[in-house]
């Protein structure tokens, strides 16, 4: 556990909650040489003698996870955010892959990610999924679903994946610290993290895989304010374009095979500068209509088609997840899942669309990007 500098009582309550003594006889030491913020002290729990805490002055997420990675003794390092719920088993269905693949090495592996809102957690354990009634969760419910059962898969499978989430994944501890660590002073650290050991691997022939795993599962609770949900969204959006440019050697550049000519491209054409394309064609149709230069009966029907095809796959991604997974169990909340996929067009992603683009811009202009607020109700208790 790392306490990065908190102003709140998190320190204190753990001291007190896991009977924690400051290791006074033991000096910390940066066994792995990953430059952190000043480290003030590591506590050790009396009643779970595997559990430190460190305390450290301020530094951001990045800083805080070096911290960690410097006290880390094993071969692969779990990242998990502090809001993150796993599932009994998470832990063992993560790191199949890694221990049963004996012919390659694996430098990272990422799970499934579920969002809890309007579940019942009790003691760090789902006791009832449910689905939240809230329409921007319910919406990033089906983003999830479509993203990590749809994209994180096929990308994963040719060794494409560029992205593991914060809120889960395991990495190769010798190799992150080889490759430096968490990188400071960008907000999507868990992407650039992953574009470098990418990199690395091709120019040192490493010959290794990033893998994504359908099967470990964890929880995150999702963003149910839409000023929340924006800074979520606008910060997602500029570290994709921080990674991106930081590694901007790589984009169709042979030398880097599949990443460099597939995965790069992608990222860059269709993630990054898609909302800027999307936008333009909202524009336009909008001028053309107040012109009457649009042909009402072609647009209509080309709408009808961009709707049905959006709708199959979130729907397609819905009920996959549900047969495989079986995690929401009333009919009520697969109706309310497909109705908000059919209107996902009208309304969700032309806002998404607005908030990337501002991104970008705001990106390209050299504006500074904070974290900003991220307010939690709670998901556990």
């Amino acid at each position: 556990m790392v306490n990065d500098g908190s102003k709140d009582q998190t320190l204190q309550k753990m001291i007190e909650r896991f009977k924690m003594v400051p290791l006074k006889d033991k000096v910390f030491q940066k066994r792995n040489g990953i430059e952190t913020k000043p480290i003030k002290a590591v506590y050790k729990s009396d009643i779970y003698p595997q559990l430190l805490l460190v305390d450290k002055a301020n530094g951001g997420k990045s800083d805080a996870l070096n911290a960690g990675i410097n006290l880390s003794k094993y071969p692969y390092f779990a990242s998990i955010d502090g809001d993150t719920v796993l599932e009994p088993d998470s832990f063992l269905k993560i790191m199949k892959p890694i221990i049963e693949n004996t012919e390659q090495e694996i430098l990272a592996a990422g799970g499934n990610v579920l969002i809890a809102n309007g579940s019942t957690i009790v003691h760090g354990q789902m006791k009832e999924m449910r689905l939240s009634r809230n329409p921007w969760v319910i919406m990033q419910t089906i983003e999830y679903m479509r993203a990590f059962l749809m994209g994180r898969i096929g990308l994963s499978k040719n060794n494409l994946l560029l992205i593991i989430s914060g809120a889960f994944g395991v990495f190769k501890t010798a190799r992150v610290i080889q490759a430096g660590g968490y990188k400071l002073g960008t907000i999507g650290e868990d992407m650039e993290l992953v574009v470098r050991l990418h990199r690395m691997n091709i120019e040192n022939k490493w010959g290794a895989k990033i893998e994504y795993v359908a099967d470990p599962v964890c929880y995150t609770e999702a963003p149910e304010e839409i000023n929340i949900l924006r800074n979520q969204r606008v910060r997602w959006h500029r570290g994709l374009f921080e990674s991106l440019w930081t590694h901007r050697k790589m984009a169709l550049n042979p030398k880097y095979g599949r990443i460099g000519l597939i995965a790069i491209p992608y990222f860059l054409f269709v993630e990054l500068f898609g909302p800027i394309i999307e936008m333009i064609g909202y524009l336009v149709v909008l001028i053309g209509w107040i012109l009457g230069e649009v042909n009402i009966q072609y647009s209509l029907a080309l709408l009808l088609f961009m709707v049905m095809y959006g709708s199959f796959l979130s729907m397609g991604s819905v009920l996959l997840e549900e047969w495989r997974l079986g995690k929401h169990k009333r009919v009520s909340e697969l109706n309310r899942l497909f109705f908000f996929a059919l209107s996902e067009a009208f309304w969700y992603r032309p806002i998404m669309t607005y908030w990337r683009v501002k991104a970008l811009m705001s990106a390209i202009m050299g504006k500074k990007q904070s974290w900003g607020e991220m307010k939690r109700k709670g998901v556990s208790s």
